[in-house]
């Protein structure tokens, strides 16, 4: 049983230990990211149009445990890019749906190298990463099933 103490070294901090390992998680995709063109949210936004496109700005956000007004920058940028593109919905004329361009369909081929160039990097196998991923969960607040 841990002494008072040492509930409170730095060390022993789950916060700390997601802090820093979640810094250190960007900085291992920065350089495969890089030669896609993507920072880390741009790939992550990528990555929920891949698996459904097109959507709303709200669902968008809400795939991605974000606000509207953090997600709205990453896509306008990634409009800028050509990889996505912003329409008016044809079941809400007030809704704007965000939708991949050809240009993002394809960006998809090359992005499949990247799950595998990261468990390479950190030297993890998908066993490995799926129960680290699973055991997250509480704390990321994943609701999906």
């Amino acid at each position: 049983m841990a002494t008072d103490d040492e509930l409170l070294l730095l060390e022993n901090q789950l916060c700390f230990a997601m802090v820093t390992a979640a810094r250190n998680v960007v900085a291992v995709y920065r350089p495969i990211l890089e030669p896609l063109g993507l920072t880390h949210p741009q790939y992550l936004v990528m990555l929920a149009l891949w698996e459904s496109s097109p959507r709303s700005l709200n669902d968008l956000s809400h795939a991605l445990a974000l606000d509207p007004a953090s997600a709205s920058p990453l896509v306008k940028r990634l409009e800028k890019d050509g990889l996505v593109e912003r329409t008016r919905s044809s079941a809400d004329e007030r809704r704007l749906d965000i939708g991949l361009t050809e240009k993002g369909r394809e960006l998809r081929q090359r992005a499949l190298e990247v799950p595998r160039a990261v468990m390479a990097k950190v030297g993890a196998d998908i066993p490995s990463v799926t129960a680290l991923r699973e055991a997250l969960k509480p704390f990321a607040g994943a609701t999906r099933p």
